[in-house]
C-alpha cells in the first residue's frame, strides 16, 4: 500500500524537484514521445469502427479529486431486477498508443505517474493523458467499456467487456458528489453509487478484506511557521473505489478462467507485525480486543481523529510485498490479494499505470475467447519488474517527501516535549509515534514496544531534511 498523497500549500517546490531528480524521475518527455503525441492526439484512431461499439446512450459520470484532468473512469449504475447493472468505462490507451512505439517504450521507463506534493509527472505525455485519451466531459472518446450485473447483495453474478465509444456526460468532482448526497439533491445515479458501495462495503468486511482510504497529510503556512493536518477521504471516494475493486476482482475473475493474465497479490502479513501494530493501538487509546480480527480493527478506525489517521498509516505499513503475477497456463499458488481478500488485478487506471493496459489486453481476450496478442504476451513476464522498479522511483520520492515535510512541520518546536509511543525497537534504536501532530520518527534508545515515552524534539531542519528526538530524564 503507498503512503499517504501530500498536498502542499506553500513553496517547497525546488526541494521536492530535487527528490524527484535523486529518485530518477524524469520531468519532462524525450521531443520524439511528445511529437509523436502530439500526433496522435489531433489525428485519433478511427472511433467508429466494427471492432467498437457505439455506447454514446449511456449516462456516464466520473467521480474525481477537483482539477483533474487525467480521467481513467466512468461509470453508470442501474438497477436491474432484484439487483443492480454496473457500467464502468476505462480509458483505452490501446487506441492511442502502439507496441513499442515511441509512447511505448516511454511509458515502460516510468511504468506508472509519480506524484509529488507540488506536481505529477505522468505516465504519458499529458496531450494524451490529459487531453485525447482522458473520458473529459461531453467528449467522445474509445473506452474498454465493463458490463458487470450484481445481485442484490452486490456479489458479481454476471461480467462482459469489449470496446466502446462512450462519451461522459458529467465530470462530477468527489466534493460535489458529496455536497449533493449530503443536501438530498443527489440523483438515482449518485444514491446508487451510494447504496452499492456500502453492499460492496459489507461484503469486503465478510471476506475479511480491509482497504486503507489513507488520509491525505496537508502542509499549511501557518504565519512563518508550519502546520500538519490530516484530510480524510469522503465517504462517496470509498464508495467510488469500491466500484473501482469490483472491476478488479472481475477481471482477475475472467483472466483465471482464461488462463492467461496478470494478477496484483498481496502475501498476508507476519503475525508478528500485527502484534506491534496491535500494541501500538492499545497504547495510542484505541481498542483492540484479542477477539477483534484485523480486518475489523481497520474498519473501525476514525480516519478523522488524529490518532485514527496515524493508526491507518501505520497499517499502510504492515501491508507489504506486493507483486505482480503473470501466468501463462497453471496459475501459480500464491495468487490472492490478502488486503482484499480476493483474486484482483489492475486494470482500471491505464492512463496513470502502466500494466493495466496489457491487462485490459487479456481481459478483451478472455471474454472474446481468444489468446492475448503476441505483443501482450510477451511483454508479461517483463511487467513484474518494470512496475517494481515505477513502485521503486514513487516510494522514494514518498518517504524523502514525508521527511521533509515532518521536518517543516516541525521546524517552530524545537525544544518541545511530545508523548509518543514506541511501535518497534531494535540495534540501539526505537521508532516512536508522536501522538499530536502525527509524525513517526526514531531516538537513540532501545524501549519497549508499547512504551509511553515523552521525548524532546533536539533538532528539525528542512535543509537535511533532519528531525533528532531525545529522551526526556
Amino acid at each position: 500500500m503507498p503512503l499517504p498523497r501530500q498536498r502542499l500549500t506553500t513553496d517547497l517546490t525546488a526541494r521536492f524537484a530535487t527528490i524527484r531528480a535523486a529518485a530518477g524521475v524524469a520531468e519532462s518527455f524525450p521531443p520524439e514521445v511528445l511529437e509523436l503525441a502530439r500526433q496522435r492526439a489531433t489525428a485519433p484512431p478511427a472511433l467508429e469502427s466494427p471492432h467498437r461499439t457505439d455506447r454514446r446512450d449511456i449516462e456516464l459520470l466520473s467521480i474525481d479529486p477537483e482539477g483533474s484532468r487525467d480521467l481513467d473512469q466512468a461509470l453508470a449504475i442501474e438497477r436491474r431486477g432484484s439487483g443492480y447493472r454496473f457500467q464502468y468505462a476505462i480509458a483505452d490507451v490501446g487506441a492511442w498508443v502502439e507496441p513499442l512505439d515511441a509512447i511505448d517504450v516511454e511509458a515502460r521507463k516510468r511504468a506508472m505517474t509519480i506524484y509529488s506534493p507540488d506536481r505529477r509527472v505522468p505516465l504519458h505525455p499529458p496531450e494524451l493523458s490529459e487531453g485525447a485519451a482522458s473520458l473529459l466531459g461531453d467528449v467522445d472518446r474509445p473506452v474498454v467499456l465493463w458490463t458487470i450485473d450484481l445481485d442484490q447483495l452486490g456479489e458479481i453474478a454476471d461480467i462482459g467487456v469489449e470496446r466502446s465509444l462512450v462519451r461522459n456526460r458529467r465530470a462530477l468532482s468527489y466534493r460535489s458528489a458529496q455536497d449533493a448526497l449530503d443536501s438530498g439533491t443527489a440523483d438515482e445515479q449518485l444514491r446508487l453509487i451510494e447504496e452499492v458501495g456500502h453492499l460492496r462495503t459489507a461484503l469486503e468486511v465478510r471476506r475479511g478484506g480491509v482497504s486503507l482510504e489513507l488520509p491525505d497529510q496537508i502542509v499549511e503556512p501557518d504565519g512563518d511557521r508550519y502546520r500538519l493536518r490530516y484530510d480524510a477521504a469522503l465517504p462517496v471516494e470509498r464508495w467510488n473505489a469500491q466500484l473501482s475493486l469490483c472491476c478488479g476482482m472481475a477481471a482477475a475473475q475472467l483472466m483465471i478462467g482464461a488462463g492467461c493474465g496478470i494478477l496484483r497479490t498481496l502475501p498476508a502479513a507476519d503475525p508478528t507485525v500485527i502484534e506491534r501494530l496491535r500494541i501500538s493501538s492499545t497504547a495510542l487509546g484505541v481498542a483492540w480486543p484479542a477477539e477483534m480480527s484485523y480486518p475489523d480493527w481497520v474498519h473501525s478506525l476514525d480516519a478523522d481523529s488524529g490518532t485514527g489517521a496515524a493508526l491507518m498509516v501505520q497499517a499502510a505499513r504492515t501491508l507489504r510485498g506486493a507483486s505482480y503475477l503473470p501466468f501463462d497456463g497453471d496459475l501459480p499458488a500464491d495468487h490472492r490479494h490478502s488486503a482484499i481478500a480476493a483474486d484482483y488485478a489492475h486494470v482500471t487506471a491505464p492512463l496513470r499505470r502502466l500494466v493495466d493496459r496489457f491487462a485490459n489486453e487479456c481481459v478483451l481476450a478472455a471474454a472474446g475467447g481468444k489468446r492475448p496478442s503476441s505483443w501482450a504476451l510477451e511483454a508479461l513476464p517483463l511487467l513484474p519488474e518494470l512496475m517494481a522498479a515505477g513502485s521503486r522511483r514513487a516510494n522514494n520520492v514518498d518517504r524523502a517527501a514525508v521527511d521533509l515535510v515532518e521536518a517543516a512541520v516541525l521546524t517552530h518546536r524545537i525544544g518541545t516535549v511530545f508523548e509518543a509511543t514506541v511501535t518497534s525497537s531494535g540495534r540501539g534504536v526505537s521508532t516512536i509515534q508522536l501522538v499530536d501532530p502525527a509524525v513517526i520518527a526514531s531516538v537513540a534508545a532501545e524501549l519497549a514496544v508499547g512504551t509511553s515515552v515523552d521525548v524532546r524534539l533536539e533538532a528539525a531542519d528542512i535543509e537535511g531534511p533532519t528531525v533528532r528526538f531525545s529522551l526526556t530524564v
